[in-house]
C-alpha cells in the first residue's frame, strides 16, 4: 500500500492539466470581472449616442 502512494505522490501526468485548468479558470474570472467593470462605461457610451441620434431625428 505505500509503494502505490509513493508511486501516486511522485506521478507527474496530470500536473500539466490541472495547471492549464487554473490558468483557463484565472483567465474566465479576469474576463468576467472586467466585463463588470466596463459594463457601466459601455453603457453610458451607447446611452449618449442614442441620446444625439434621438436628437438629431427630431
Amino acid at each position: 500500500m505505500n509503494a502505490l502512494i509513493n508511486r501516486f505522490l511522485k506521478e507527474e501526468d496530470g500536473v500539466t492539466a490541472v495547471e492549464y485548468g487554473l490558468i483557463a479558470g484565472l483567465m474566465a474570472a479576469a474576463l468576467v470581472i472586467g466585463l463588470g467593470v466596463l459594463t457601466g462605461g459601455i453603457n453610458a457610451a451607447f446611452n449618449f449616442i442614442a441620446g444625439h441620434l434621438n436628437a438629431l431625428g427630431n
